[in-house]
């Protein structure tokens, strides 16, 4: 296994009941894998893994792997802030056919000190001696900093081969790669600073962005490998304004929501993450208009229908809001908040002008509240 390039730390689609949609996963998957990306990243924190139980983690990484069908590595996100437990899904992972490396993270909330993760991932290590392991560390989730000098000591041990590193500081990045092996594999954790990692010997990135341009991302990231850093930078200049959007707020809700507007999933989240700000989705909407992702409102003609009317009474009185149908909360009459089901919701139109549009909901009975979509 040549582990290398532009990894995707894939999403999990789910249904607006909650439960996993599994055509949109096998449809993500096969998306993917047929961009050109380089690996997946199943069940990793843009996979919101940890509002997944046990079954569903595990069929999450079966049909990932069933889609790929052995055409990409599959690196395995498997976490937890108990070295038991961490153990223990390290063991479940290693034996299934189809896993080619396991990621995990840090212990989150427990504050370990350096010794502490040390032997946390000693132990993980050494309870799958057959397996490659990929140190994750982030330590804006889990509030633990692997440091330059452990992460030297934890390349000693023969299986761990690479580390995710998403600590946000250059600095530490570049000792790091300094302090292990040439032959040790350091990804880039954030989009953004894929070029530098890789100016610095890194040799890929697990990405959120290519959730959405796996493509590009790919082109990106195998460009500045290549040495090729005219292309590298003019790719990264297209798509940095996107790469930033994506943490506009708590990830993985931005790129989420971008893929309900191309269409790929439902824009649905597990408590405790909630859909996105309407002010924060228009200024993601309007980003990603501009990367390209999703195509720009065409400018309707007097005679186009393209107002729609979204009724809702799941909670309280009924309330109606006016739309365009380019708007990302619309999607022509398609979309729904998460939280709202079709029994007690429903669209209304199309209505070919604002004037008929406002008319409509002017006329309709029994609603206590209306509005207008800042879409207008």
């Amino acid at each position: 296994m040549q582990l290398r390039g532009c990894g995707t730390a894939l999403v999990t689609p789910f249904h607006q009941d909650g439960s996993i949609d599994d055509a949109a996963l096998r449809a993500l998957v096969a998306w993917q894998i047929e961009s050109g990306i380089d690996f997946l990243v199943p069940c990793g924190t843009t996979g919101e893994t940890p509002t997944l139980n046990h079954d569903e983690w595990l069929y999450v990484i079966d049909t990932t792997i069933e889609v790929a069908a052995g055409r990409v590595p599959i690196v395995v996100g498997a976490t937890s802030n108990s070295t038991h437990d961490a153990v223990e899904k390290a063991k479940e992972v290693a034996a299934r056919l189809g896993v080619d490396a396991i990621l995990t993270a840090s212990p989150y909330y427990n504050k370990p000190t350096q010794e502490g993760q040390y032997r946390h991932f000693k132990a993980i290590a050494e309870a799958v001696p057959e397996k490659p392991i990929i140190l994750y560390n982030v330590p804006g989730r889990t509030a633990a900093n692997l440091e330059p000098a452990t992460l030297a000591r934890l390349a000693e041990i023969p299986n761990i081969i690479g580390v995710k590193e998403a600590s946000g500081n250059m600095t530490q990045i570049a000792e790091a790669i300094n302090s292990v092996p040439e032959t040790f594999l350091v990804f880039s954790g954030d989009d953004a600073v894929t070029l530098p990692v890789i100016a610095l010997g890194g040799v890929g990135v697990v990405s959120v962005a290519s959730n959405e341009i796996p493509h590009e991302m790919t082109l990106l990231t195998r460009a500045a490998l290549n040495n090729d850093w005219l292309t590298a930078r003019a790719l990264n200049r297209k798509y940095l304004p996107l790469m930033q959007a994506n943490f506009i707020e708590s990830s993985p809700l931005p790129v989420k929501a971008v893929l309900a507007m191309m269409g790929k999933i439902e824009e649905t989240y597990r408590l405790p993450l909630l859909p996105m700000r309407r002010d924060t989705r228009s200024k993601l909407q309007k980003i990603a208009m501009e990367a390209g992702v999703i195509a720009k409102a065409a400018t309707a003609a007097p005679e186009a229908a393209a107002f729609f009317i979204y009724e809702n009474w799941a909670a309280g009185p009924r309330k109606i809001v006016l739309h365009r149908g380019s708007c990302g909360q619309c999607n022509q009459g398609k979309g729904r908040p998460s939280g709202h089901d079709a029994n007690h919701s429903n669209w209304h139109g199309p209505y070919a002008t604002l004037a008929h549009g406002r008319e409509a909901a002017h006329a309709m009975t029994g609603v206590l509240i209306r509005s207008e979509c800042k879409c207008i």
